[in-house]
């Protein structure tokens, strides 16, 4: 069916862009796009809210051209495809932060297509899931299944995915720190029990509904970030995009520990000596993901009860979401809900 043919029916879609830095969003009525070769338009059902999306808002990324859309954690269904998809209309779908790389440089074809210097993504460079409808490559999306609940699919994509990312950079790490409870943390500390790992949880300090929600989730101690791990840590994962935590993860990990930042932006690290690394400790971060990342995280999500943590707010209450983000109000995830 030719894709005009499958948007005559709805031409107009409800979006939520930021007009500019430190801007709230603003709602417009915009013509729902046509995909084009290799493209299909997912009619979007949930998307996650993600500190990413406030760094949009706050011009803390690089090369940033609004007006933008934020949105990264997509699930919907196909709506429409362009020439040369093999996807069906009404397939469950995810689009998750990588939305498309060139396929041709050294990174892509050693398989590290995070890295590639040209790549695009969903909420950034590109239109993202705030919004009734979004155009992807179709390459790119996630195959879901469709009697999975679509608000409580949609953290797996971001949290779940980067998380996973950052859980594997720190190895085979028994006893593990993580700083920063919220989506991700929420979800890869039950992959880590899964996995008979410890986790030692670490909030804003005084933050008692995180420490408890943490231990809710099975972890060996919570506390606060200026408080002591009670043992020497094998590896830490840092979510918070707070560059102080870096020096006091350091000290936390044992000789040959490792400490993996698994966000895009974060604060600048204040300097530390250098017998903080020393002892062949090892400080790295996190890059985007891969659909390789994508596919043997949601094989996981599948095999072990890997539940979220969710707060929905209707797709016009966006600046809502995200104010209660920014403020320390949400416990897990919030998702936006769509009903058009």
């Amino acid at each position: 069916m030719p894709a005009t043919a499958s948007l005559a029916a709805r031409e107009q879609m409800l979006v939520m862009y930021c007009p500019g830095p430190g801007r709230a969003l603003v709602a417009e009525n915009r013509p729902v796009p046509e995909p084009g070769p290799g493209e299909v338009i997912v009619r979007i059902l949930a998307c996650g809210v993600c500190r990413t999306d406030l760094h949009l808002q706050d011009n803390e990324l690089e090369n940033i051209q609004y007006p933008a859309v934020p949105g990264h954690q997509v699930v919907g269904e196909v709506w429409a495809c362009g020439p040369g998809t093999r996807l069906a209309k009404g397939q469950r779908v995810g689009a998750a932060w990588l939305a498309w790389t060139c396929g041709e440089c050294d990174f892509c074809l050693r398989g590290e297509e995070n890295l590639c210097d040209q790549a695009q993504f969903n909420g950034y460079q590109r239109d993202g899931g705030y919004a009734e409808y979004l155009r992807a490559q179709a390459d790119y999306l996630i195959p879901l299944d469709s009697a999975l609940d679509p608000a409580h699919t949609a953290p797996l994509l971001c949290g779940g995915l980067i998380g996973y990312r950052t859980l594997r950079m720190a190895g085979d790490a028994r006893r593990l720190g993580i700083y920063g409870f919220g989506s991700a943390a929420h979800l890869i500390t039950q992959l880590a029990r899964h996995e008979q790992r410890e986790v030692f949880a670490f909030t804003r300090p005084g933050d008692e509904s995180a420490q408890d929600f943490a231990r809710s989730l099975d972890v060996s101690w919570a506390g606060g970030s200026d408080e002591s791990a009670p043992v020497a840590l094998d590896a830490a994962l840092i979510f918070a995009p707070v560059g102080d935590l870096v020096p006091l993860a350091l000290r936390a990990v044992r000789k040959g520990g490792r400490v993996v930042c698994g966000g895009i932006h974060m604060s600048d690290i204040p300097s530390f000596p250098y017998a903080d690394l020393w002892g062949e400790r090892q400080l790295r971060s996190v890059a985007n993901l891969t659909r390789r990342d994508a596919s043997e995280f949601m094989a996981l999500a599948a095999r072990y009860p890997i539940h979220t943590r969710i707060t929905r707010y209707p797709l016009e209450a966006a600046n809502e979401a995200l104010t209660d983000l920014r403020e320390g109000r949400i416990s897990g995830t919030a998702v936006l809900t769509v009903s058009g």
